[in-house]
């Protein structure tokens, strides 16, 4: 589960970078983003070229594809991930979906979700005797 929910964060990463970079056409400004334009531009009243900038590489993907990357490094040399990644990016996920209903954060949760219960049955064979004390039945 922890695997598939740091592919899951990865690639969402990605393709929203991509996404931004191709599909809306962000990369046409690079040469603006580069030139030392956007050092002047107004953040409250935004130039196209900074919109771009902060829609693709100034995003949430790029972050987004360190922390999946990060998830499975620490899944493939047995180190369970801390739970806090998970907690944090499940408020940031849902805060996100309340504002912006209409966009792919179902997936986010659906990673978020599998990392939860990664973390949680990693813990129980972890520590067997924390596992045992769960599942005996009172006298």
């Amino acid at each position: 589960m922890i695997k598939w929910a740091g592919w899951l964060i990865t690639l969402f990463g990605a393709a929203h970078t991509l996404g931004a970079l191709t599909v809306k056409s962000a990369a046409l400004h690079a040469g603006t983003w580069f030139s030392g334009a956007l050092w002047r531009d107004d953040l409250a009243d935004m130039s196209a070229a900074n919109s771009a900038y902060w829609l693709s590489l100034a995003s949430f993907g790029p972050p987004l594809i360190v922390v999946g990357l990060t998830v499975l490094w620490l899944n493939h040399r047995r180190i369970t991930p801390p739970p806090f990644i998970a907690w944090t990016l499940g408020i940031w996920t849902l805060s996100g979906a309340v504002v912006l209903l209409l966009t792919p954060w179902p997936i986010l949760l659906l990673a978020n979700i599998l990392l939860l219960v990664g973390i949680r049955r990693a813990g129980r064979h972890d520590n067997p005797a924390a596992h045992a004390r769960t599942t005996q039945t009172a006298p």
